[in-house]
């Protein structure tokens, strides 16, 4: 598996959208985002920075429920 690419915190919240995330409200330099799931929602914050962190990045796909390869495939 190839590494992560450095990505901006709005090619992430692109890709979300993607994937059937909603962006809920944005404060600051944070994105909310929403996806209504079976049992609930997924909630996530994206900072809109210009580069994440590896593993900001990591975690916001870990926490979105997508494997890395989904995630690569929704850029």
């Amino acid at each position: 598996m190839k590494a992560l690419p450095i990505l901006s915190g709005k090619k992430v919240v692109k890709a979300l959208t993607n994937a059937g995330f909603i962006v809920v409200r944005r404060r600051g330099s944070h994105i909310r985002l929403s996806k209504p799931i079976e049992h609930g929602t997924i909630k996530l914050t994206v900072p809109d920075h210009k580069a994440l962190k590896r593993r900001t990045l990591i975690r916001i796909i870990k926490a979105s429920g997508l494997t890395m390869e989904e995630f690569k495939d929704l850029l």
